[in-house]
């Protein structure tokens, strides 16, 4: 019988119920015949910090921060990589063996490897990308687009005063456009981006007009619920090449399951199907 500690990781948010995450690594965990596990954990925001200071005493080494945490988790953690303090949110917590907190965000490099990985041919010097939405996952996105290249992005949001401040914040590379009018600009797109929950199982469907939408046009929507959302759909019609929001979810776990457990795991056809279970 071995005295070595079993590894704990979880998802930490509220709700959290209906979490992917402990499926994708817990799939991980038995690919790689690794002893550790991955739980969901439902925190309320009143009891986040005395929570995060109580888990790596209980043999936590880290933990996602989902909904609606993200932000919070900032002024929490010990030590905010760049990334993080650039999107001014985390969702990838590492506990030191002194019980400090590291805070990191994955998400922007799980949005870009997945396009990469879906769509090889884009490249994004090739021309603007159009994003909808000005939440928190567009900070991901858009952070990580400017890092990559883009050389402009035009950004639409249902509230303007949002996407004026991300605009402020983030530099001249952004043009904001009026919701009413973002259906004008998707033919200048070279990437287009739903960052939205519009056209969620649940949610009002997204009503912009695709009209103008070029083959040549790379689309991605973040919402995974659908797997292929009407935007997808109509994009696909299109001829244009065509990238769904899971493979998102999956690669911005990568990086904290090797700090967690050792290993880099794969993103594998087996990795969507323990996702999609």
């Amino acid at each position: 019988m071995s005295d070595a500690k079993i590894p704990l990781a979880g998802v930490i948010g509220n709700p959290v119920a209906h979490s992917r995450s402990p499926l994708v690594h817990g799939h991980w965990l038995k690919k790689y015949g690794i002893a550790g596990h991955y739980v969901p954990l439902h925190v309320e925001t009143t009891e986040l910090e005395q929570v995060l200071r109580t888990l790596p005493k209980m043999g936590f080494v880290g933990a996602n921060v989902t909904i609606p945490h993200k932000e919070q988790i900032m002024e929490i953690a010990d030590q905010v990589t760049d990334r993080a303090t650039l999107i001014g949110a985390a969702n990838t917590l590492i506990f030191r063996p002194d019980g400090s907190i590291l805070a990191d965000n994955t998400d922007g490099y799980g949005f870009l490897t997945n396009l990469h990985q879906s769509a090889p041919d884009w490249d994004p010097a090739s021309g603007p990308a159009v994003v909808f939405g000005a939440g928190g996952a567009s900070r991901a996105v858009i952070a990580s687009l400017l890092e990559a290249g883009v050389p402009e992005i035009l950004l639409s949001n249902r509230t303007r005063e949002r996407a004026d401040q991300f605009r402020n914040e983030f530099g001249s590379r952004i043009k904001v456009v009026d919701w009413v009018q973002v259906g004008n600009v998707v033919e200048q797109a070279a990437l287009l981006v739903n960052t939205t929950s519009l056209g969620m199982v649940g949610k009002p469907r997204l009503r912009v007009p695709l009209d103008g939408l070029r083959k040549d046009t790379v689309v991605t929507d973040l919402v995974y619920t659908p797997l292929k959302t009407e935007m997808l759909q109509w994009a696909e019609d299109v001829g244009c090449t065509t990238v769904d929001g899971l493979g998102m979810l999956l690669h911005q776990a990568v990086p904290g399951f090797e700090r967690w457990f050792g290993t880099r795991p794969e993103v594998d056809d087996g990795t969507r199907e323990a996702a999609l279970a």
